[in-house]
């Protein structure tokens, strides 16, 4: 495998550095920082009729809020029109990843290049609409079992859920216009935007700043600084393997043939944090379903509550093992299944076919088939139990530091990766401009 975590901080601030003194990457740079101030002010403009008081009072009792608004920066506490934040696209994205290989018009869109991957895309923008929808409904409906919103009759409801998908389609816009006009992948920098911003909150709720335990705090940066190094380099570790090229070139009358030697970069972690996103969705949705049904206030608790506790990441031990061992046990599932869904849908050994290329003592075909399906189930183990771990790192940091926080080990990675893939979309404008002679 091969990876290089040493140097990504000071060749990120060096990046940032070179591309302040060019004005064309500067107005980027610049944009997406704007871009990113208008997402936060928007995040905090609250639709109507909410009692801010009773939803507080609701966060402080439901820990699977807590979790879900570490996602929105902080949206969904203040209940803005951005609460859903991006995730009915993601969500959607997700869904049509999953049945493009199943559907055969979907996979023929597929092949169809640049303008095929366009219609999947707007495909995708336009399921948004529905799940989006669903899920405003889903949430005003609990609070409004809660006393957070009043009784609304239906037009009132359906403005309020129309606001809602409007605060996301803006959002997914202004990620678009990051993508197009500013420095990174819009979207992931929206998702980037909305994590940090929530960390300083975090950090203050679970008293980490002037709270009197030195040796947990000391524990915790370090697990926290160890997470980080094991994600970058798993981020970018890779599996080289060696591909050779042999094609036949028709040059003044003649036959000539020419070859050449390179190599695919098989991703340890291929499938990123999407298993993260599917184990989580998985493992919290009987909790949240149960906090429809759940005993109120001085009565006796019921079996939603127990579900509730079963399934609620906050839950004292010995409860909160099955938890963690559950999301762990999914996490490794997903991140094999989603991993193979890509991996079909390359089809490398059909491209290299193509392409006149073929491995080393591989036969091309079938055979070439079955060698990277077995490469790369083999280090798709050690992407899985990377992601597995990182997965039940605030459990780890609750047991051996006694800290008990919201933190969401997906978010960190999130963030780390948006980070890396920032980095080097600068530091290509970077290399284009120095081509050009733009930088000497």
């Amino acid at each position: 495998m091969s990876s290089n975590p040493s140097q990504g901080m000071p060749r990120l601030f060096q990046a940032m550095k070179d591309a302040f003194s060019l004005p064309d990457l500067r107005t980027r740079v610049l944009f997406t920082i704007g871009v990113l101030i208008l997402f936060r002010l928007i995040a905090h403009v609250p639709l109507p009729g909410v009692n801010l008081a009773a939803l507080a009072d609701v966060f402080s009792k439901n820990q699977l809020l807590g979790m879900l608004d570490l996602f929105s920066g902080g949206a969904l506490r203040n209940f803005s029109i951005a609460a859903m934040g991006v995730y009915p696209y993601i969500t959607a994205t997700i869904i049509m990843t999953i049945l493009v290989p199943v559907i055969p018009k979907l996979q023929a869109l597929s092949m169809e290049g640049e303008s095929g991957r366009n219609k999947i895309n707007m495909i995708s923008h336009w399921l948004t609409i529905p799940l989006g929808a669903l899920e405003a409904y889903g949430q005003l409906t609990y609070l409004r079992s809660q006393g957070v919103i009043g009784d609304t009759a239906v037009l009132p409801m359906i403005t309020m859920i129309t606001a809602m998908v409007a605060g996301t389609v803006l959002l997914i816009w202004l990620g678009e216009l990051i993508t197009e006009h500013g420095i990174g992948n819009g979207i992931s920098i929206i998702i980037f935007g909305g994590i940090v911003a929530s960390y300083p909150q975090l950090i203050s709720q679970a008293g980490l700043v002037g709270g009197g335990n030195v040796v947990g705090l000391v524990f915790f940066g370090l697990i926290l600084l160890a997470t980080v190094v094991m994600i970058v380099y798993f981020t970018e570790a890779h599996r080289r393997v060696p591909v050779h090229y042999a094609k036949s070139v028709f040059r003044g009358g003649k036959m000539y043939k020419q070859s050449g030697a390179t190599h695919i970069p098989l991703r340890v972690n291929t499938a990123g944090m999407i298993p993260l996103i599917f184990a989580m969705s998985l493992v919290l949705f009987p909790g949240i379903v149960a906090t429809y049904f759940m005993a109120r206030g001085s009565d006796a608790p019921n079996f939603a509550n127990t579900i509730y506790n079963w399934f609620s990441p906050n839950t004292a031990l010995p409860v909160g093992i099955f938890y963690w061992a559950l999301y762990f046990l999914l996490t490794i599932g997903f991140a094999f299944f989603y991993t193979y869904i890509i991996f079909q849908q390359q089809d490398l050994p059909g491209t290299l076919q193509k392409q006149g290329g073929f491995i080393p003592g591989i036969r091309p075909g079938s055979q070439t088939k079955k060698y990277l399906d077995t490469v790369i189930g083999h280090i798709t183990w050690a992407g899985a139990l990377f992601l597995g771990l990182v997965a039940v790192v605030p459990f780890l940091i609750q047991i051996i530091t006694g800290i008990h926080l919201q933190f969401s080990s997906m978010g960190l990675i999130i963030v780390v990766g948006v980070v890396l893939d920032t980095m080097k979309q600068l530091e290509a404008q970077l290399v284009m401009r120095r081509y050009e002679g733009f930088i000497k």
